[in-house]
């Protein structure tokens, strides 16, 4: 969206809404200013963690989220083992830039990456990678508005069995919103006209925060189901962890925009496991669709609220 494009939009905002679109001027306003942080070098690249085989990523999952279910999960056991480290980005388009760049060009050379993360068209080179599975392409859920773990667990094996790479990386979309199960909250209420998200809902105060965690918690746990799947058909060490985590209310931040520095957001959990594959699971072939469009690709981004 171009300038005129954003003045165009909050001015309807404005017109529309009164002193809560001037609110949600001045957040943008707020939020936006953290782009100047984008330079800064923070974080550790995934390449330089670690001897891992698979990296799984959990798309927005926060550290505390993740300790709080450790327990039902017999692959992380605790809380205690779930880990704290600082990523190189704080929204996922950064991530992507920060952790396929030139100085680990080798590296992303040898890997396979599997992503239902649309940012992949917008920032990634293919012909850098050994290849790229973007299962956002063909496998999008018109009803959740989003991109399930089944397919993407299933393109993550299939690439495993068939390619055997040095480094296959596996970017689920969940926990980020949209949620799948939202308790107490009548989400017609952010339908086809308003660009509000769920986490837009909770900082305007019309979800309450018990109703937020709880279905972010399943959107957590819905990844983790099939996470368990993956891990009990592919071999190697297989690394867990987020692009980056989400922003709830610290320093007056909901969700989680490029260059923000708030430990919510910068810090994402990690946490190893030692695969087998048994050979149970005969993972689903998934029929590629047509060439996504420009149109089509901003559509998937903004429902994962990227594009206003």
């Amino acid at each position: 969206m171009g300038l005129g494009d954003w003045v165009g939009e909050q001015a309807k905002n404005v017109r529309q809404n009164g002193l809560d679109g001037v609110r949600d001027i001045a957040y943008d306003l707020y939020a936006g200013l953290w782009w100047l942080a984008y330079p800064i070098p923070r974080g550790t690249n995934v390449y330089d963690r670690g001897d891992w085989d698979v990296l799984v990523i959990l798309d927005a999952c926060r550290v505390d989220l993740l300790r709080s279910v450790a327990d039902e999960y017999g692959f992380i056991g605790s809380s205690e083992n779930v880990e704290r480290v600082e990523s190189v980005g704080s929204m996922s388009k950064e991530w992507m830039a920060k952790t396929f760049d030139a100085d680990h060009a080798d590296e992303v050379a040898e890997t396979v990456y599997v992503t239902a993360n649309a940012f992949s068209e917008r920032i990634l080179d293919e012909e850098s990678f050994l290849e790229i599975d973007e299962v956002w392409r063909y496998a999008w859920d018109e009803e959740e508005d989003t991109v399930l773990p089944r397919p993407v667990t299933d393109r993550a094996l299939h690439a495993a069995r068939e390619h055997d790479p040095d480094r296959l990386i596996v970017h689920y979309v969940q926990p980020h919103h949209p949620f799948l199960s939202i308790d107490g909250f009548d989400a017609a209420t952010f339908g086809p006209d308003s660009s509000d998200t769920v986490v837009d809902a909770l900082r305007k105060g019309k979800i309450d925060r018990d109703s937020f965690m709880s279905a972010y918690r399943d959107n957590l746990r819905a990844v983790l189901d099939d996470l368990e799947l993956l891990l009990s058909n592919v071999d190697g060490k297989v690394a867990v962890t987020a692009d980056h985590g989400d922003a709830l209310g610290e320093w007056g931040v909901y969700d989680h925009p490029v260059g923000f520095l708030h430990p919510a957001v910068r810090t994402v959990p990690w946490v190893e496991v030692e695969a087998t594959d048994t050979g149970e699971h005969t993972p689903e072939t998934w029929k590629a669709s047509p060439e996504t469009g420009d149109e089509e690709v901003t559509d998937r981004l903004r429902s994962l609220g990227y594009v206003g």
